[in-house]
């Protein structure tokens, strides 16, 4: 895989924690075992925009007062929405 940032090969899949802050702005959290692509070659740990949409669009639709401080992203994509879709994406 191809590092987004130095555009060395060798960037592979891994897992890591991000810390996210809520949307409306109160408090940030940890997820765990966020899919990450990790560079050797310049140290990089970064998250595809695509993902990052997805966890924005997540905390965006889920009652957020709710979240523990730390938890796993898929814990996190597993939470029930409020509305079915981010209506206000307009992308």
């Amino acid at each position: 895989m191809k590092c987004a940032w130095c555009e060395a090969e060798g960037a592979i899949m891994t897992k890591a924690a991000v810390y996210w802050e809520l949307p409306d702005g109160t408090r940030a959290i940890e997820i765990r075992e966020t899919p990450t692509i990790s560079c050797a070659g310049c140290g990089m740990n970064y998250q595809t925009d695509e993902l990052v949409t997805e966890i924005e669009d997540q905390l965006f639709l889920i009652d957020t007062k709710k979240l523990p401080k730390v938890l796993t992203y898929d814990e996190l994509m597993a939470l029930p929405r409020l509305l079915k879709r981010n209506y206000f994406n307009f992308s």
